[in-house]
């Protein structure tokens, strides 16, 4: 079937080539029920059945896995790929450098987000993934002194929330905050200037993984809240005093 009689236009009128291609390719995953892992056809199959050069699904592949869609290696078949928040946080960097979003509205989304997914975590975790959550906010306190190690505590504290929470598009979209914490953290903590402020910070994340300890959803989410409540503060003036280069 040629790209022309697939749609009874012309392929301007249709759109383009390429992105006819990409369309075939995601309702092939679609339609024949395939899930993260699976082979798809290769290139020469979609453009024997679409009727295009494989030129045009070698590119088409290419934005599928660009967008993590799909995963393509030499010498395999593609296969589906897994979701993943490395997209979204592509976008999100995008959007705040070229000021389309602030970094307050960025930390505004996250606040309403991370909320549930104290509670979700609470009323979900296992024994294991507590201890998890509890172990990072000591590790926190151990570290304090070494802002990346913190930072890397910190982003990892927050991942293990998402996923205790159980809801897997939580998961990806808190790990796309990861990029933007990574200088938000250290520059936040530069903002606190007494041991006790430190200190207090320090327990608001103890605090937190106590709740998700004691399956307390309620508890959860004020600890979470007030987390929220007094670091957006530090991390917004931190932000403020770093060069524009450095966000």
């Amino acid at each position: 079937m040629s790209a022309v009689t697939m749609s009874g236009r012309s392929g301007v009128e249709g759109g383009s080539l390429v992105q006819r291609a990409i369309d075939a390719v995601r309702t092939h995953i679609r339609t024949e029920g395939l899930r993260v892992g699976d082979s798809l056809p290769g290139e020469g199959h979609f453009a024997d059945k679409l009727g295009v050069s494989r030129a045009v699904m070698r590119e088409a592949f290419g934005v599928l896995a660009a967008l993590r869609l799909i995963d393509v290696g030499n010498g395999r078949k593609p296969r589906v790929s897994a979701i993943d928040g490395a997209v979204i946080a592509s976008s999100l960097d995008h959007a705040v450098s070229t000021a389309q979003i602030s970094v307050a509205d960025v930390w505004d989304v996250r606040r309403t987000i991370e909320i549930r997914t104290a509670a979700l975590a609470a009323l979900n975790r296992t024994d294991a993934e507590a201890r998890a959550i509890v172990d990072l906010a000591e590790a926190m306190d151990r570290d304090h002194a070494d802002m990346a190690k913190v930072a890397a505590h910190d982003i990892a504290f927050h991942d293990a929330i998402a996923r205790a929470g159980k809801n897997a598009l939580f998961v990806q979209i808190v790990s796309s905050f990861a990029p933007l914490m990574q200088e938000a953290v250290p520059a936040a903590w530069k903002t606190r200037e007494g041991p006790e402020d430190r200190a207090a910070t320090l327990e608001r994340h103890r605090t937190l993984a106590r709740a998700i300890m004691d399956r307390d959803a309620d508890a959860a989410v004020q600890a979470m809240d007030a987390h929220f409540d007094a670091s957006i503060g530090d991390i917004l003036r931190g932000l403020a005093n770093l060069e524009p280069s450095d966000v």
